[in-house]
């Protein structure tokens, strides 16, 4: 960085008022902080790096204030980046600006291979930090176990589950599967028993069952991993906690076990239960119902959680959710970002598999291609809907989808029409014919909302389920 570019970050970061997730201020005009360490961890420990800016006060408006002294701050700095493993080499950049002086560190983001970065005087448990926002937080241990994994090549996929047999199994899908291999890997196709194939393919070890085995051919794996299943729910509101009419948390709500081919089919149709439908009237008086979200997409998100997410002993407690709200749905998953790819390249580039074994199940039984089309075919369908791209991102380890269904905006314009409808108080039917949907979702998920969040309010409001009930802008 020049003398000339800190300058204008620097004038900047006074006009917004804000740190940022690459941005982080310290004042040294009394000298140089003595913690410097978390924020050096968390930058390196993700891909765009960061800088350090000392000489800003935040606690005062962001005052520039200056350094005490620039070489004796760049030495003391450069001391508590060598405290770190791997060290960390920070670049420095000096410039005034009203006759004061100020300092910037930036901190290169360091290969997934060396990661994560720590403070040797606490190790790497307790000195391992994240950027999230302009906040460092300490790394789980699950966080920092997916790097290990990552950087020694553990492949928990394929890990033998000890007092388990593979002998309760849907027969025709493993028998498929056997027809698969024996057609599509012509080297497998002679002189090779069923059980070799079975040991060769990752099926079985040692004859016990591997994860991926079980999860793919058992027809009840949570007997072992009860957890490793999907939770799925629809829910009256936009947020966690908001209840419907008659105080009820869910909608829907249901626990989906089996083996992964039979969880993504019941997933797919629970999706499908909960979606609102719209119909379409095309220019030849022809009706078409349009889903609320595109099911081919819905169906590849899902398949991706089962198939990419963590299976170590870290996250064998974790199901994959589906959470549907008004405005939109997230699936989430145990497990970030496998390999060196980052969100932005996400359907772009060849990523690494983590459950490679897994993936070559479920890619010969037709469940899935495994040609990492699954994001693409994603944002096609969502562009093809008319509907906002998909989005992606990773927290703490785990990862998110969130499908926007665009139906947000015109509800908002509704909701706004029915708020001024009842400026004047209005019955339950009144209010239902003004919107025109059926009476239970009009006060499940419009009215109710309203009255929780204070914009309507009930003229009876001691008895909330009374016949004579009106309600009323607040």
């Amino acid at each position: 960085m020049q003398a000339d570019e800190l300058k204008r970050m620097a004038l900047n970061i006074k006009a917004l008022k804000t740190e940022s997730q690459t941005i982080e201020l310290k004042t040294a005009n009394q000298g140089c902080p003595t913690r410097l360490f978390d924020t050096l961890s968390s930058f390196s420990n993700q891909d765009d790096g960061g800088v350090i800016i000392f000489g800003i006060d935040e606690s005062e408006d962001y005052a520039i204030k200056g350094v005490y002294n620039a070489q004796d701050l760049q030495k003391k700095v450069n001391e508590q980046c060598k405290q770190m493993e791997p060290p960390v080499r920070a670049l420095f950049a000096v410039c005034e600006i009203d006759g004061k002086v100020i300092v910037s560190a930036e901190i290169p983001g360091v290969d997934i291979s060396e990661r994560p970065v720590f403070y040797k005087g606490v190790g790497r448990i307790k000195g391992s930090y994240v950027r999230v926002g302009e906040a460092d937080e300490l790394m789980s241990e699950y966080e920092i176990y997916s790097y290990e994994a990552f950087r020694k090549r553990i492949r928990d996929d394929i890990r033998t589950i000890e007092n388990s047999k593979l002998n309760v199994v849907d027969e025709k899908r493993l028998a498929d599967y056997l027809n698969a291999v024996k057609s599509e890997r012509k080297n497998l196709a002679d002189n090779v028993s069923e059980d070799e194939i079975l040991e060769l393919m990752g099926v079985v070890n040692d004859n016990k069952p591997t994860l991926a085995g079980l999860m793919t051919f058992s027809k009840y794996p949570q007997a072992y991993f009860p957890q490793l299943c999907i939770t799925a729910v629809s829910l009256p509101g936009t947020e966690q906690g908001t209840v419907g009419e008659d105080g009820e948390r869910f909608i829907d709500n249901k626990r989906i076990t089996g083996a992964i081919p039979d969880m993504l089919e019941e997933a797919v149709e629970f999706v499908r239960k909960n979606s609102r439908t719209k119909t379409i009237i095309d220019d030849n008086g022809r009706r078409a119902d349009k889903p609320e979200y595109p099911i081919k997409a819905v169906r590849e998100a899902i398949l991706n959680a089962l198939v990419h997410r963590d299976y170590s002993i870290h996250t064998e407690n974790v199901p994959v959710r589906i959470e549907m709200y008004r405005d939109r749905m997230e699936i989430i998953n145990s497990g970030g970002l496998y390999g060196k790819i980052s969100i932005d390249a996400l359907g772009r580039v060849r990523p690494e598999t983590r459950n490679a074994a897994l993936a070559n199940m479920l890619e010969l039984l037709k469940i899935t291609e495994n040609r990492y089309s699954g994001i693409p075919t994603m944002r096609r369908e969502f562009a093809d809907a008319g509907l906002p791209a998909p989005l992606f991102s990773v927290v703490h380890g785990e990862f998110k989808v969130v499908m926007k269904n665009g139906l947000f905006g015109a509800a908002k314009a509704a909701t706004d029409s029915l708020v001024e409808f009842c400026s004047t108080p209005r019955t339950r039917s009144e209010i239902v014919a003004f919107v025109g949907k059926s009476k239970n979702h009009v006060m499940s998920h419009i009215v109710a909302p309203l009255v929780e969040n204070g914009t309507l309010k009930m003229t009876i409001p001691e008895k909330p389920k009374s016949p004579a009930q009106k309600f009323v802008k607040a």
